[in-house]
């Protein structure tokens, strides 16, 4: 018979750990399963699969191996020793060439876990998806529901893609980024194996109100030429409700307001910074333009003079 080499079979190096070889396994075996795969030798080549981590994931089964397959290579002609077979245990011989599996490691028993023919099973895989939500949503929580077609195993146990529905409670704190799982609601499981997660990660919709800067939020907000120069106290709607702030005399565009606290509830709060932008009311009256020819003949003003203007 032809040697066989399960390291290539699974496409990893000889000194492999057993985590790496599990995770090598379970990422082929997910692509090629008949179940989910439309390769047209699928269903040989989990056989394969299936075969070679029989062998590898058994730490008495993979020394064996080892053992007898050192220095050989892929389809190399093959013969266990004459003694293999009271050495290791007894029962292996008088299978078919083609059975390589069968003719080294008949006798040492199938585990259920992973043969040949063995029932397949694997947990089904996450899926990762994202919900847009309003900065109120954060501030407050809500729950919102989520319209996606999601694989599922049909009645004759085909995978199909099926519309799905889920209501989405939203915590209130939540933040850009961050991520909302839903366990058992990814991808179903083979063999009975539990279905996967679904991951939601958390977007915000666009408001031109507000900048978002992880938990902290940022507002412009106008003022009166007076206001800034005098100061007053004004009100100013936030995320969280109207608020009265104290603009400090003598402000000017840019300076701003820190409101602790009041950004997203999150762990910690974040702030809310207000941000002021004086605004000038038009000269479109004779009025206000005679105010304006009065402030430019007292007052004497020159904003350019730290620049030399």
């Amino acid at each position: 018979m032809e040697y066989k080499d399960y390291y290539q079979t699974l496409g990893v190096e000889k000194g492999a750990s057993a985590d790496e070889i599990k995770k090598a396994y379970r990422r082929l075996v997910r692509k090629y399963h008949p179940d989910v795969s439309k390769h047209k030798d699928a269903t040989s080549k989990t056989k394969e699969l299936n075969e070679a981590y029989d062998v590898l994931g058994d730490a008495e089964k993979r020394a064996a191996y080892d053992e007898l397959g050192s220095g050989r290579r892929a389809g190399q002609p093959f013969q266990p020793p004459p003694d293999w077979a009271s050495a290791f245990g007894g029962g292996g011989g008088g299978a078919a060439d083609s059975d390589f599996f069968s003719d080294l490691f008949a006798h040492v028993g199938r585990r259920g876990r992973s043969g040949a023919g063995a029932s397949f099973q694997m947990r089904g895989e996450d899926i990762h998806a994202a919900i847009a939500i309003d900065l109120a949503d954060a501030y407050h929580g809500a729950t919102r529901t989520v319209s996606m077609r999601v694989p599922q195993h049909d009645g004759a146990g085909r995978v199909q893609t099926q519309p799905k529905s889920l209501d989405v409670k939203i915590p209130k704190g939540v933040l850009p980024g961050q991520q909302l799982r839903l366990a058992g609601q990814g991808h179903p499981g083979n063999g009975g194996a539990p279905a996967g997660d679904l991951f939601l990660e958390i977007q915000l919709n666009p408001d031109p109100r507000y900048r978002v800067e992880g938990s902290h939020v940022y507002a412009t907000v106008p003022v009166a030429p007076w206001e800034a120069a005098l100061g007053a106290g004004i009100a100013v709607p936030t995320p969280s409700g109207e608020v009265e702030v104290s603009v400090p005399a003598g402000s000017q565009t840019g300076r701003k307001l820190r409101l602790k606290g009041r950004g997203i509830p999150a762990h910690p709060h974040g702030d809310l910074y207000l941000v002021l932008e004086v605004v000038l009311p038009p000269a479109d009256t004779d009025k206000a333009r005679a105010l304006y020819e009065t402030m430019a003949r007292d007052m004497a003003f020159n904003p350019r003079a730290r620049i030399g203007g």
